[in-house]
């Protein structure tokens, strides 16, 4: 009897990068359910179509997806675990084009910022904000475009048939993504090292910098910091942290006491550190 596959939320499309890191996350058969955006990704997840879902929290050149802090506070999902994806750029078009003839080059706003140099660099060519990497492949191909190329990964080219008229187009070769792994119940996991939190503090001088002092006096370590705007509350802000330990004891003593210096502390998960690997 085979074994049934765990079906994972992926923002955009097959060949897609949250394609490739679901695929490297987990290791038994998944089958993947596309979604076109990242609300509509939580959206599956919320409605049971989906076990897990795969979502891009930050990239080393374009930094954090802010409207994805919003949503993991809006949906309360756990987070479970974490990948750091090596992400390659390519320029793709339909075979027999070359780069002078191309008028608009087509890609996520993600994978556009990714590339500035290099699209700076391009004169009269007009960039074109898509869905998805692999949906703006998908479009060159199923419409024969002969003036539009699309920026997508490798798996994506070999897809739908398109030429690499130029490789490695991304700003900085060492070029990555950070992927978070959600689901809907809290999962405990016994090998967790890292945590991700949120809390609100008093527009007070210090009342900050006191509850991250608490975690350096536990020998906790902060690894990304992120404040979020409170909708409705100008001025305010609900601060994101990720942290990491090497003794459990000190994070469940950091926690006791940041508990006593911020409001509305939110446990989003706690989960094992990804290495990162530059491919």
């Amino acid at each position: 009897m085979s074994k049934k596959k765990l079906k994972i939320a992926i923002q955009g499309i097959a060949t897609s990068f949250h394609e490739v890191a679901a695929l490297s996350y987990f290791q038994d058969p998944i089958q993947t359910i596309e979604c076109l955006s990242f609300h509509r990704l939580c959206e599956s997840l919320k409605k049971g179509e989906a076990d897990y879902a795969v979502m891009a929290i930050e990239n080393s050149i374009a930094g954090s997806i802010l409207p994805n802090y919003f949503l993991l506070q809006e949906y309360h999902f756990s987070i479970i675990g974490e990948i750091y994806l090596p992400i390659h750029m390519h320029l793709l078009a339909m075979p027999g084009v070359k780069i002078n003839e191309l008028t608009h080059i087509e890609s996520h706003p993600m994978a556009i910022r990714q590339c500035s140099d290099y699209l700076h660099k391009l004169n009269g060519v007009q960039l074109i904000e898509s869905d998805d990497t692999a949906l703006s492949a998908r479009k060159v191909k199923e419409g024969k475009l002969k003036t539009t190329a699309a920026i997508a990964n490798e798996y994506a080219a070999k897809k739908f048939g398109l030429n690499i008229l130029e490789k490695r187009i991304e700003t900085h070769k060492k070029n990555f993504t950070r992927f978070l792994i959600l689901t809907r119940k809290i999962k405990a996991t016994t090998e967790s090292n890292k945590a991700s939190l949120s809390f609100e503090v008093a527009n007070e001088v210090g009342s900050l910098a006191d509850a991250l002092m608490t975690f350096k006096t536990n020998s906790i370590n902060l690894s990304k910091i992120q404040s979020i705007p409170i909708i409705g509350k100008p001025s305010e802000y609900s601060i994101h942290i990720d942290v990491e330990w090497k003794r459990r004891k000190s994070y469940d003593v950091a926690i006791k006491e940041v508990l006593r210096q911020v409001k509305n502390l939110n446990i989003l998960g706690e989960y094992k550190k990804a290495k990162l690997e530059y491919k």
